[in-house]
């Protein structure tokens, strides 16, 4: 009788462990990982903007034409 309450309490402690660990490292990841989205989007966002300011300037820039 013994044994089979302390199995129960040993069972129902790493049960408590594991569920509270892991909602732990979900929340991390999720801060880490939205944290990580957000950086590499504002890095192709200023990629963008500077692709697309050589393109109007190279469009503004005056083309060389023969004189006729």
């Amino acid at each position: 009788m013994k044994k089979v309450i302390l199995s129960l309490v040993l069972v129902a402690a790493m049960s408590v462990s594991f569920v509270s660990c892991k909602e732990k490292a979900e929340e991390v990841t999720t801060e880490e990982t939205a944290t990580e989205v957000v950086e590499e989007a504002t890095e192709q966002i200023e990629e963008a903007v500077q692709e697309i300011d050589s393109t109007v300037q190279a469009t503004e820039a005056p083309a060389e034409t023969p004189a006729q």
